[in-house]
């Protein structure tokens, strides 16, 4: 029989949560103009930069496109200089009363008419140019691409066809949910934390393990919270964000995320082993100097560091039997090893 004094020390408690991956950004790939598909130019599956060129669009009708709007432009600059140069005329002969003031008019609004029909030409060539530059379709972030949804051949629709997708993976996203007495408990640890749970309770540290016990622990920061509980199902949503720089952790993947559930404080941790069930109550077996044994009711809470937090019961200074509680019978005398538990309890 061996007999110890809990361990205290400065604890935070935790709450375990299941959730789900989702990458930091996604986009939907599609194009901004209509035509036959020409090449892919990505591997499916394969990480892409920021402006990679994904597909090309045949280009063809848009380049005679733009050396139409090229055209018009030549055609609208040399009519309005004509424009103003019948203008610049009429004035100059207005003063000598060579001509009448309506045909002056008449020129004025040549002139205006000639200058607006070269800023629409303009504009045209500017769409022709938008038109052409459309037609290759590249990456608007960084991320991991999926699968083409089109081969070359097939007609792309504005703003319609779905081509494919690319998501961004590091860092990434994890989110839980939290009922409204978790979501109260943890609104008020982060005001003491000088901090909304909304804007992440100054980004308070979490640590999330997925079903493969292979993969360590990944450690994370709360971000976000949603603004308001969900009236069908009374949780809020709350995202934490990891590194992810090998791309290990992929969006859907499910996940526990623990999440500190108190502020720090000096807790009293016991062996399972120490613990005695009586129907519906929990106790240890306490010894005082002469090795009576007494029973007293506990409170146990989670685990931390390999003991058994005691929430009521305790205050740390007690001898408490730790190993053959079989002989430790309320009331009776015995002799233990007293030992010294270490601040980690060995797994």
């Amino acid at each position: 029989m061996t007999a110890a004094k809990p361990v205290v020390k400065t604890i935070v408690e935790d709450d375990e949560f299941v959730g789900r991956f989702g990458a930091s950004a996604e986009v939907d790939i599609r194009a901004r103009v209509t035509g036959f598909l020409d090449e892919v130019h990505f591997t499916d599956g394969s990480f892409v930069e920021q402006d990679q060129l994904l597909y090309t669009i045949d280009q063809r009708q848009f380049q005679t496109a733009l050396r139409q709007a090229q055209a018009q432009i030549d055609i609208a600059e040399a009519t309005s200089a004509f424009a103003d140069e019948q203008l610049d005329r009429a004035v100059s002969l207005i003063d000598n009363g060579t001509i009448a003031q309506s045909v002056l008019d008449q020129r004025r609004e040549a002139a205006l008419a000639a200058q607006g029909a070269l800023e629409q030409a303009r504009a045209a060539l500017e769409l022709a140019e938008l038109d052409l530059e459309y037609s290759e379709i590249r990456a608007p972030m960084a991320g991991r691409i999926d699968q083409t949804l089109l081969d070359p051949g097939n007609l792309v629709s504005a703003n319609q066809t779905l081509l494919t997708s690319i998501v961004a993976t590091n860092p990434i996203h994890f989110y839980f949910d939290i009922d409204e007495r978790y979501f109260l408990a943890y609104a008020r640890d982060a005001r003491a934390r000088g901090s909304m749970l909304q804007e992440g309770a100054n980004g308070l540290e979490v640590r999330v393990t997925v079903s493969d016990r292979q993969v360590p622990p990944q450690m994370g920061r709360l971000d976000f919270s949603e603004n308001r509980i969900d009236e069908e199902t009374g949780t809020m949503r709350v995202r934490a964000v990891l590194d992810n720089p090998d791309e290990l952790l992929t969006p859907g993947l499910f996940g526990r995320v623990n999440v500190p559930g108190s502020l720090p404080y000096e807790g009293v941790l016991i062996p399972d082993a120490a613990i005695v069930s009586d129907q519906n109550r929990r106790l240890v077996m306490s010894l005082d100097a002469e090795g009576n044994v007494t029973p007293i009711p506990i409170r146990p809470g989670p685990r931390i560091d390999g003991y058994r937090v005691v929430r009521e019961g305790l205050d740390g200074s007690e001898t408490i039997v730790t190993e053959g509680l079989i002989r430790a019978r309320p009331g009776s005398v015995v002799a233990p090893e007293l030992i010294e538990l270490p601040l980690v309890a060995e797994n």
